[in-house]
């Protein structure tokens, strides 16, 4: 498959807004895998199942209308850095995921920055819309002042029920350069890492 076709990309978010359930929907939705009785395909050691949590980084490749999707499931928790670097220094984009009911965490945040330090763009998602708490109008705001991405861009989820995820795999192909063109815009991204690589 020529990169024309490929989108590389990982899922940046705090550890208790549910991102590796969302990954599990989009395996559902391609039918990379069956529809799933129990969440976390992606968590496989048996700590990260017992306590929700993404330890140790984790790819997936999925097909959607005719394009090959590379997802590299990234830890929340500062305290696995070294994964969620090596994780953003993999791909050319990432799905910034907030709970509607919530506003963006410190470490989320911390994580976003480093991503935008790395020249990656941005598609943020709004999860659990479902939620009785959830204002998703005054979420999507508050990301609008601190990444100045309008906030009617912004793509609405329900991890639960799988609504709008579609609409996140649509955008990935839409909106996103491939591998080529992403290296072509940023070439001082690929030079710093081959430099570091020689020190």
């Amino acid at each position: 498959m020529s990169t024309e076709h490929i989108r590389n990309f990982c899922i940046i978010a705090h550890i208790d807004h549910w991102k590796s359930t969302l990954a599990d929907r989009m395996l559902e939705i391609t039918w990379t895998v069956r529809k799933l009785e129990h969440s976390q395909v992606l968590d496989r050691m048996d700590i990260e199942q017992e306590r929700w949590i993404t330890i140790k980084l984790t790819p997936a490749r999925m097909q959607w209308k005719w394009y090959e999707l590379n997802l590299i499931d990234t830890p929340g928790h500062v305290d696995f850095q070294y994964e969620v670097s090596r994780s953003l220094a993999a791909v050319e984009w990432a799905i910034l995921l907030v709970d509607a009911s919530q506003w963006i965490q410190a470490q989320t945040l911390s994580t976003l920055y480093q991503a935008i330090d790395q020249w990656l763009e941005i598609i943020p998602v709004l999860n659990k819309i479902d939620l009785p708490a959830a204002n998703p109008a005054r979420v999507a705001a508050e990301i609008e002042h601190v990444i100045w991405i309008p906030a009617d861009e912004i793509i609405c989820v329900s991890w639960k029920t799988g609504e709008n995820v579609d609409k996140v795999l649509d955008a990935i192909i839409e909106k996103i350069d491939n591998p080529t063109v992403h290296k072509e815009k940023n070439p001082s991204k690929f030079i710093i890492q081959k430099e570091e690589k020689l020190e």
